[in-house]
């Protein structure tokens, strides 16, 4: 077994050092796209399950990359000097990147990592590296529970299982949560952000390519180290990195423009794991950072979230979540996915691994989960996406809904964009409207659907092939108003067209039309052209 004091030390960032390991990555071609070509598909989608048996029977060979691979995601010993061939090895021992494989059957020779170290491709195309936990890069903490946080069996409880032992700072690396966070992120450029809860550094590392000053904060230290491992190590600008909670840490700092969170959200019945566990009641950790994170936005500022709300008897989800938001704040939230709590249940109680207890263990902590749901009146638990800006507006745009479909990511247009057309349809009336040019946006199509042979469709559906692919029905006119809809002539014009066709009177259908037109506006299947213009002109 691995020694306890090794395999919780982490790595030290010796800015030197730590270039000379990033070039070699590099140069093995240890990145996103080298994995891609060297695994193949099916055996890089499995490595991103944590299934490492088709990546292990991939990297038999002896080439630099098949090393990295098995050292820093596979977690298995390797010969010192295939290692040596593949990156600085006195200077990833010298700062704890790897150490001397000491377990047993394991030759002299050979060294280990001590953090799994992820590929991961950035935006622009950057090669990107993500610290975390061995064992913990992607699908949840379980992974480290076969033992302690490098699966030596040491750093648990009796079982492994992460009760008060060390195993409840573990760090997560990247996984789905954190990709669609970073996905749906407006990415404009501000003076300050601020990533509450950073973990392993993911969200902060976007950051710190479109803000001049970012902050993040943690209540984990350990996690703080591991945010500046993946910072260091990416080649990102500094970072100021901060321990307490949520907002603690930045109280008295000037306005952000943009504040991230990818926040320990789950609703559980005890603080066990901290970068899950919020330690509060029921969904109040995602209702104070709703409420609060306003107060330290700039003016026009941003705050993007994941959450998790209770659905509880008797009261509308909408509302609920709705209820949260502050005076002064647009918001849209939308709902990705809702389970029923013996689902939610058991999906956090496998994360920690209490799958592998003893059954009556097992069946105890799963009953206090179930205990503390029927206490609340919860009869399920939605997630998904809250996004919040500081608008200031006397009458807030405030939408709560649900969109389990897939979409099309990255969403950070697509939210930016939203609030946009917000803003419009907020300040223009329907007399205003009318005299608007729209276009149709690119991408959308329309499908009809109706009994074959039939003169005219039951309905007709205006469906987007990009970002949130949204589908809507729509009646003759409203088809029609969308399809001629080039920016040339203004809404009236196309709608006393429409009406002349159609043998109804202009002004009845003017009067009529604006709420049809608003609806179109609103879900991004019409902009109006000044919009339009806009975002040709940023392009």
């Amino acid at each position: 077994m691995g020694d306890v004091s090794t395999s919780r030390r982490l790595p030290e960032a010796d800015p030197e050092r730590t270039s000379r390991l990033r070039e070699a990555l590099r140069a093995a071609d240890f990145t996103a796209d080298g994995l891609l070509d060297l695994l193949g598909g099916p055996a890089y989608a499995a490595l991103a399950r944590s299934e490492t048996v088709p990546a292990l029977r991939a990297t038999r060979g002896a080439e630099p990359l098949e090393t990295l691979i098995r050292l820093f995601l596979l977690q298995r010993p390797v010969l010192r000097d295939r290692a040596r061939a593949a990156l600085p090895l006195d200077d990833a021992l010298a700062d704890g990147w790897l150490v001397p494989a000491t377990e047993p059957g394991t030759p002299g020779d050979h060294v280990r990592a001590t953090v799994d170290v992820r590929p991961y491709g950035g935006p622009e195309g950057q090669d990107w590296w993500v610290v975390a936990d061995l064992g913990c890069a992607v699908g949840g903490a379980s992974g480290a529970y076969g033992g302690g946080v490098d699966g030596s069996g040491e750093d648990g409880g009796e079982d492994g299982a992460a009760d008060d032992g060390p195993g409840k700072d573990v760090v997560l690396g990247v996984g789905g949560a954190s990709t669609t966070l970073a996905g749906i992120t407006v990415r404009t450029p501000v003076a300050r952000a601020l990533d509450i809860g950073t973990g392993s550094g993911l969200q902060a590392l976007h950051a710190a390519q479109h803000a001049t000053h970012v902050t993040a904060t943690d209540l984990n230290p350990r996690a703080l180290t591991c945010a500046k491992l993946t910072l260091t190590l990416s080649g990102a600008p500094e970072v100021d990195l901060r321990e307490g909670s949520l907002l603690d840490p930045v109280t008295g700092d000037e306005p952000y423009g943009l504040i991230v969170s990818n926040p320990p959200f789950v609703i559980s019945p005890g603080a066990r794991l901290t970068y899950r566990d919020g330690g509060m009641t029921g969904d109040d950790l995602c209702r104070t950072l709703v409420e609060q994170s306003p107060g330290r936005l700039a003016d026009g500022g941003w705050c993007q979230l994941l959450a998790n709300w209770e659905h509880r008897e008797g009261e509308e989800w909408r509302e609920r979540v709705r209820s949260w938001v502050p005076d002064g704040c647009d918001a849209w939230i939308v709902q990705r996915e809702v389970q029923d709590i013996a689902q939610y249940a058991e999906l956090w109680l496998r994360d920690a691994g209490d799958h592998r207890r003893e059954q009556a263990d097992y069946a105890a902590r799963y009953g206090a989960w179930m205990d503390e749901f029927e206490r609340r009146g919860t009869t399920a638990v939605g997630f998904g996406w809250i996004t919040l800006r500081k608008s200031g507006a006397a009458q807030p745009s405030v939408l709560a809904e649900e969109w389990p479909h897939s979409v099309e990511q990255p969403l950070g247009d697509e939210v930016r964009e939203h609030f946009e057309r917000q803003d419009f349809l907020r300040a223009t009336d329907d007399a205003a409207l009318l005299d608007c040019h729209f276009q149709l946006v690119g991408g959308v199509v329309q499908e009809q659907v109706g009994m074959p042979g039939a003169e005219d469709p039951e309905h007709v559906v205006l469906r987007q092939r990009h970002g949130m692919r949204r589908a809507t029905k729509v009646d003759t006119v409203g088809a029609g108003f969308a399809g001629v809809c080039d920016g040339s002539l203004p809404a009236w014009r196309i709608l006393d067209a429409i009406a002349q066709l159609v043998g109804e009177d202009p002004v009845i259908l003017r009067d009529r039309t604006p709420e049809a037109i608003r609806l179109l506006v609103g879900q991004g299947f019409l902009l109006p052209v000044e919009a339009v213009e806009a975002v040709e002109a940023a392009e």
